[in-house]
């Protein structure tokens, strides 16, 4: 079943989110997984909202999983987990 990881990021340190940047994409390349969505324009409807979001498609959930647990992500992480605050989650799809 197809998993979507969404991702609800502020940015607090845009020089070190770039590195975690350029690291992830690779990484989720690896894992299969697609962009849908990536800093594009963002209406928060309700509650609070992130300044970005992002969605990425993967196969499944055993991927997903592979995939951020994988040492290239754990290194865009140890980027990114610093320089920003975030929220991300895999939700199987329907």
């Amino acid at each position: 079943m197809t998993v979507y990881a969404i991702v609800h990021v502020d940015v607090t340190d845009a020089e070190a989110y770039a590195k975690y940047a350029a690291i992830a994409g690779p990484a989720v390349a690896k894992y299969s997984g697609e962009f849908l969505a990536r800093g594009g324009e963002c209406i928060q409807m309700e509650g609070e909202g992130r300044a970005r979001n992002v969605i990425i498609r993967f196969e499944n959930m055993e991927i997903a999983k592979a995939f951020y647990h994988s040492n290239e992500y754990q290194e865009a992480l140890s980027f990114g987990i610093p320089a920003a605050k975030r929220e991300y989650t895999f939700v199987e799809g329907v």
